[in-house]
């Protein structure tokens, strides 16, 4: 059995169990692979692999509370809703996220080790589900990182237009951002982004507070609101129950569940902590700041701006100075979760497809750097590419909440903590097979309604990225019918 890193817990499973192995063991008799029996390659890459592990939990909590848009779509998601809707939602889809997040957190320290290493969420999903879901992981994963960067250059393109007032091509705007990615995405490592990471949530909250005055004191963007909803000048109304369509308050709560999508890197941050042991506490602390800067802004701004509130709020007040405030502090926390994202994208990439796939370098190695240069380069590029095709931050962050993030916060860690107690009480040692009344009704009470209610939280979660899908896509046909800004087009959306 391999050693674990973690001093509180021994693996609890064989490693025959939870991960194919490279040698073929001999038949009834699962290998025990030791340190001593790796390669000199497989040993350098195991010794590079320990030396990047220097995060410690504090940088995880600015890690995760970086890995968000910021709450500046959190009032036009209550906006879709009401104010009942908005705070029920927002407390139920926190709790949960912080419960599966617990659940990440708990397999990790089951199922890593020195010799068989976690680092990414893939490896888990290969562990429980085996390989063909290790690839639908990798490309959901792909999909996810590479339109979180896209919305970010697009909302960041958003905040160059405004500065500008509109004289700068909108398409130019967003590739000035996809070009500033490229120069910060040469950092390898999460510890570098460390400091940058702990300026961008306290630059994020000083938006918050901001904003907060201004918007209070600024009627709301009417032309903006018009570009971007179709909605001509008029009182400001507020409900606790919105009268809008199904596909307009689907697409509102998917946008509340961007708030909760962190859960997606937390395998990756894990691999890179000096003790993932800790990782619950700046995971529980991120989640509690994000749920309470989230909620509180969001009612905050819908109470001043109503049915005018825009995908980013601050960009809804009518005064260009108190635009230009929160455009360019957004600019810089913007860049900065790009880079995380883009980080965390590009190294998924290269684990899969140039050490797995082609056996190529190390990521530390100097020919892995020459290649993470090329990789970052084409990332980016794609990037743009996919802020530019659809220039509205709401619906493009909807669809890849109900598409991507839906999964990896809420459908994926149930259905592994299932997956993970149902091989280990329902497989036979002797034999391999497993029995499936055994996996699911072995043990005390409190385990079986523990696995029972696990799996049905996992086909909920997935009923609701359906739903989740239908809305958004739904909304980005009708964006496309009343707004004024098109695909790769000079026009803004704002």
């Amino acid at each position: 059995m391999a050693r674990c890193r973690q001093s509180k817990f021994a693996c609890q499973l064989p490693i025959s169990l939870v991960l194919p192995l490279p040698r073929k063991p001999s038949k009834g008799h699962p290998p025990v692979v030791s340190e001593a029996a790796l390669t000199a390659e497989e040993k350098e890459r195991l010794n590079a692999r320990r030396a990047l592990r220097s995060a410690s939990w504090a940088a995880v909590f600015y890690l995760i509370t970086t890995d968000i848009l910021g709450p500046f779509n959190a009032p036009y998601a209550i906006s879709q809703v009401g104010y009942a809707p908005g705070v029920i939602l927002y407390f139920i889809m926190g709790a949960m996220a912080c419960y599966t997040g617990l659940l990440l957190w708990w397999l990790f320290l089951k199922l890593d080790s020195d010799v068989f290493p976690v680092k990414t969420y893939s490896d888990l999903m290969e562990r429980i589900f085996g390989k063909t879901s290790r690839h639908f992981s990798a490309i959901l994963q792909s999909i996810q990182l590479i339109i979180n960067v896209g919305t970010i250059c697009l909302s960041n393109g958003q905040s160059l237009s405004q500065i500008t007032k509109e004289h700068l091509c909108f398409a130019v705007c967003i590739v000035i951002w996809a070009f500033v990615g490229m120069v910060i995405g040469q950092i390898r490592t999460l510890k570098s982004y460390g400091w940058l990471a702990n300026s961008a949530v306290w630059i994020n909250l000083g938006i918050i507070f901001i904003s907060m005055g201004f918007i209070s004191h600024s009627p709301p963007n009417y032309s903006a609101a018009s570009n971007a909803y179709g909605i001509s000048a008029g009182p400001v109304e507020t409900a606790a129950f919105v009268s809008q369509t199904l596909p307009n308050k689907v697409n509102g709560i998917m946008n509340m569940v961007f708030a909760y999508g962190g859960a997606m890197i937390f395998p990756e941050m894990l691999a890179e902590m000096r003790r993932p042991w800790d990782f619950w506490k700046g995971m529980c602390c991120a989640q509690a700041l994000i749920f309470v800067a989230y909620l509180l802004y969001g009612l905050f701004v819908y109470s001043y701006q109503g049915q005018f509130t825009l995908s980013i709020a601050y960009q809804g007040v009518s005064k260009y100075g108190w635009q230009t405030v929160g455009n360019v502090m957004g600019l810089l926390t913007g860049i900065i979760a790009a880079g995380l994202y883009g980080n965390i994208g590009i190294k998924v990439a290269y684990y899969s497809i140039v050490e797995e796939m082609f056996h190529g370098p190390p990521l530390n190695s100097r020919k892995g750097r020459f290649i993470w240069t090329g990789m970052v380069l084409l990332y980016w590029a794609l990037a743009f590419i996919v802020g530019a095709a659809i220039p509205q931050v709401q619906t493009i962050s909807g669809l890849v909440a109900a598409v991507c993030i839906m999964q990896f916060t809420y459908t994926f860690p149930p259905a592994l903590i299932f997956g993970f107690y149902f091989i280990k009480d329902g497989r036979d040692p002797s034999t391999g097979t497993i029995n499936w009344r055994a996996g699911i009704f072995a043990g005390s009470p409190w385990k079986v309604l523990f696995k029972i209610f696990n799996f049905f939280l996992a086909l909920a979660a997935l009923s609701m990225a359906c739903l989740g899908m239908y809305g958004s896509g739904t909304a980005i046909k009708l964006t496309f019918e009343t707004s004024q800004a098109t695909s790769f087009g000079c026009t803004p959306p704002v």
